[in-house]
């Protein structure tokens, strides 16, 4: 992996676990977004995908804020909206990219940025991996999360450890 993330993790538990104490109301929410689709047909959406420049400034977690100018600004794909159903959150928070980890018996390359506020969940999957006797946690100095999917300097470190594990490893 490069820069995982663990989507089912963050909608149940928030990201950086800062939502935990919220986990039912937020079950209620998308349950009751889910009742008023069927009795209405209304979808709402989260999050607000119309969030102003100065708004996206204010986000104090690297991943979410460079997240939100890279996927709705930058590198956005003219047909995505950014958002989600809030309904959708059921199934969401019921996914877990760490889970069965322990099954991998193949080599395992996983790496991150080196201040990626997002490690923890690469952190947590590869710690699981006790089924490869090969494994490799790798850090790309000085990048963040969002870094790693298109910043030359950090692409290249990227593409070069791929190369020197595929190398010894296929």
């Amino acid at each position: 992996t490069l820069s995982a993330f663990d989507s089912g993790l963050a909608r149940r538990n928030g990201f950086l676990d800062a939502q935990i104490s919220t986990i039912q109301q937020r079950l209620k929410d998308a349950s009751d977004a889910r009742a008023k689709e069927v009795l209405t047909g209304e979808v709402e959406y989260v999050p607000d995908p119309n969030l102003t420049d100065e708004e996206i400034a204010k986000i104090t977690n690297d991943l979410y804020r460079e997240g939100l100018k890279y996927y709705h600004r930058t590198h956005a794909h003219p047909n995505s909206t950014f958002a989600y159903t809030k309904s959708s959150l059921l199934d969401l928070m019921n996914f877990d990219a760490a889970s069965n980890m322990d099954l991998i018996n193949q080599p395992l390359l996983m790496m991150v940025g080196s201040k990626a506020d997002s490690a923890y969940m690469s952190e947590r999957a590869f710690a699981g991996a006790s089924g490869t006797q090969k494994k490799e946690y790798f850090k790309i100095d000085g990048a963040l999360h969002i870094d790693t999917y298109y910043k030359p300097e950090y692409v290249d470190v990227a593409m070069k450890k791929l190369a020197q594990f595929y190398g010894e490893n296929l």
